[in-house]
């Protein structure tokens, strides 16, 4: 959202429940897009959007059109056409917190990889809003599963996108199966000649929004952000803001709940933190922020909405725990530090189905943001030891210690220690809330795909050569007998590590039973078959969960490889 604009969201017709939907996420001001695109919707127009991705696009057409829907009538009056299932994901969950208010609305993301069985079972209950892809969508329609006799509106989010990667032909197939009378939202960064037929052609006299794209750079504040993997973010979090303790520090959370819980778990890290969001009172808001300017306070985490005006020239890094949905709110969050022409720091928390809106961000700012690594466990313990080190010195400079020598001798003697063991049991006793030794760093996850290599492959294929084929692929007797030659379901093996769950092209009907598919990825991923877990078999297709973390490389070389002659065309649909 932009800071600058004076307007609100209540200046749009909007119903209290979007309204106090808006205000709970943290939105205040509306982007430019939105402040055009909404009323033009509202009054019935159809709208053609020429905006980059990241300027606010889901809440210009979600809000009001989600205004419009019937809660009560069971059926699909919404549907948004999206390039990627990524895409669809993200508009989805966006559209179930601006609808979040409205008791019996549901919101329904379809797109190809996932268990067609589930999404068959959900589109029964007739959604109110459906998200999907032009394939998946298409299959729904032909085999008679989603229907659009009560469809209100479409929306067609990044057509140039859909049409670079070949689906414009599929977006017509859809539309001309719509109700004629309907409402119509196109957004696209270009207007190529493609994309103009289809608003000449499916579109009633369309307004036009243009939003310009802006080029938005902080020069002064080094950008970073963290793929979260590994650790979970609030250790992660801890570890940054450890070594970078010489500044105050600004967390972002999405939600109200979410800063309260994160200031609750860093503070019984020992951190200085306190909370700042919607739910406090203005002079609770003012003595947070006081005490932060005075030192008081090293650490808070806010919402945008609550961080909203705050200037604090001592903050030194900004820490996006919750990615934003657009590059405005990404820029308003980093400009918290940098004040004054001081240097500045910002972090961002990226998971793996949020790649998309770091690559839109980076679009939209022109600004490439690095990966960076966690502190490492030796970093920490030597930022702890130094750390302690300042305080001690600081707390004995004017301290008188000859007073103290005579009760260090005493307990010395009555412990039986020496002087220095006594210094050694009153040092681990003062570090206990942040010990100077930590465990182990976690293992990387794609160090679990390289175990065998370890371990020498010849020892595991001798192994799995001595025992036939039973342990290679994953085919013990007991197993076997309890669930028939066909192998529907394979149980997770002994590893006990987090998994994702994968799709295999390839099922009953091609002649693949479990054993092939274990097989198969044992030998091609060079992974024992204890990394392998459940396998369920369907008919046209099969899902196999794998350890999460795979390398890239090995996931390339797992799609290109075939079980039963046939490809795998291995893809991610849940982690």
């Amino acid at each position: 959202m932009t800071e600058s604009s004076s307007s609100s969201f209540e200046q749009f017709a909007l119903p209290e429940t979007i309204l106090n939907a808006i205000s709970e996420i943290g939105f205040e001001t509306p982007s430019p897009i939105q402040e055009k695109t909404i009323p033009l919707l509202l009054e019935g127009h159809d709208v053609l959007g020429l905006a980059q991705t990241g300027t606010g696009k889901t809440a210009a057409f979600s809000l009001p059109l989600i205004a419009k829907l019937d809660p009560k009538l069971n059926a699909p009056q919404m549907l948004v056409l999206a390039p990627t299932r990524e895409l669809a994901n993200q508009v989805a969950d966006a559209i179930k917190d601006f609808s979040r208010n409205i008791p019996g609305l549901r919101v329904l993301a379809i797109y190809g990889g996932a268990d067609y069985g589930q999404q068959i079972k959900e589109l029964r209950r007739g959604p109110q809003i459906v998200v999907g892809t032009p394939g998946r969508t298409i299959d729904h329609l032909d085999r008679g599963k989603l229907k659009l006799d009560q469809l209100k509106a479409l929306v067609l989010d990044e057509a140039d996108e859909m049409l670079r990667m070949g689906f414009i032909d599929d977006v017509e197939r859809i539309m001309r199966d719509m109700p004629k009378e309907r409402q119509t939202a196109l957004f696209s960064a270009t207007m190529p000649p493609a994309i103009k037929n289809i608003t000449k052609n499916y579109m009633s006299e369309p307004k036009e929004v243009k939003i310009a794209a802006k080029t938005q750079t902080v020069s002064n504040i080094d950008q970073f952000y963290w793929h979260v993997a590994g650790l979970n973010k609030i250790e992660a979090l801890a570890r940054i803001l450890e070594v970078n303790c010489d500044s105050a520090s600004i967390i972002f959370a999405r939600t109200k709940t979410s800063t309260t819980d994160i200031a609750e778990r860093l503070e019984a890290k020992g951190f200085s933190v306190a909370a700042l969001n919607g739910d406090m009172n203005q002079s609770m808001r003012e003595r947070t922020i006081t005490r932060l300017k005075s030192g008081k306070l090293d650490i808070v985490v806010a919402t945008d909405v609550a961080a909203r005006g705050l200037d604090v020239e001592r903050i030194g890094l900004v820490v996006n725990f919750d990615i934003p949905y657009d590059a405005e709110a990404y820029v308003h969050r980093i400009g918290r530090t940098g004040r004054a022409g001081r240097s500045g720091k910002a972090v961002m928390f990226v998971g793996y189905r949020e790649q998309r809106l770091l690559r839109n961000i980076e679009r939209v700012t022109r600004h490439k943001i690095e990966q960076m690594q966690l502190p490492t466990r030796e970093e920490i313990e030597k930022k702890r030891v130094s750390s302690f080190q300042d305080k001690l010195a600081a707390a004995v400079e004017n301290a008188k210690l000859e007073d103290y020598q005579s009760i260090a001798s005493e307990l010395a003697s009555n412990l039986g220690m020496s002087e220095l063991e006594l210094a050694t049991a009153l040092l681990f006793q003062a570090q206990t809330a942040r010990p100077f030794k930590l465990p182990a760093d976690p293992e990387p996850r794609s160090a679990r795909f390289s175990k065998d290599k370890e371990r020498g492959h010849r020892g595991q294929r001798g192994e799995r050569s001595e025992r036939g084929e039973r342990n290679h692929r994953g085919q013990r007797g007991s197993e076997r007998d309890s669930r028939g030659e066909g192998g529907a379901k394979r149980k997770r093996r002994t590893a006990d590590v987090e998994m994702n769950t994968y799709r295999v092209d390839a099922g009953k009907e091609h002649g693949v039973q479990t054993k092939h598919i274990v097989g198969a990825i044992a030998n091609e991923a060079n992974i024992s078959s204890d990394y392998i877990g459940s396998v369920k078999l369907f008919d046209s297709y099969s899902t196999v969960e794998l350890p999460s973390g795979m390398p890239e490389k090995t996931f390339n070389h797992l799609k290109r490889s075939f079980v039963r002659q046939r490809a795998m065309r291995l893809e991610l649909i849940a982690q």
